[in-house]
């Protein structure tokens, strides 16, 4: 099934259980996938896009979140 809800910061950051804070780090540094969208400035990506990132990012232990 294909997700195309758009995730903000906030959203990604529940998702791995970490603060927004650190997502935005994550961004920062080159870690997390350019985003799908920039609406006034602010950076969204697809649900799927991170679901696929989280599942190959190192450290990932298996996580499959909600």
């Amino acid at each position: 099934m294909t997700d195309r809800g758009l995730w903000s910061y906030q959203e990604i950051a529940a998702h791995i259980r970490v603060q927004a804070a650190t997502v935005r780090s994550y961004r920062k540094h080159g870690l997390l996938p350019e985003p799908d969208l920039v609406e006034a400035g602010k950076p969204y990506w697809y649900a799927d896009t991170i679901r696929a990132w989280v599942a190959r990012r190192p450290g990932n232990r298996g996580h499959r979140g909600p």
